[in-house]
């Protein structure tokens, strides 16, 4: 197998673990909102591992309730 053969195996698992991690949580978020009387901003961090690593990528936002 060719590096460029990994390479392209190493982007598509990314790309598919970030899907998922994109699809539920928003369907997380959405749930808090509608199970909640929440108005204005809500804060949100999401934070990122990876095991047998020093990895500890936090993002963090607001989402607008509108």
């Amino acid at each position: 197998m060719t590096d460029d053969r990994n390479e392209d195996r190493f982007n598509m698992s990314m790309r598919k673990f970030l899907k998922q991690v994109g699809v539920t949580s928003q369907r997380e978020i959405e749930r808090v909102v509608a199970d909640g009387e929440l108005k204005g901003t809500l804060k949100v961090r999401a934070l990122v591992t990876a095991e047998g690593t020093d990895l500890q990528h936090v993002v963090e936002g607001e989402i607008d309730l509108g």
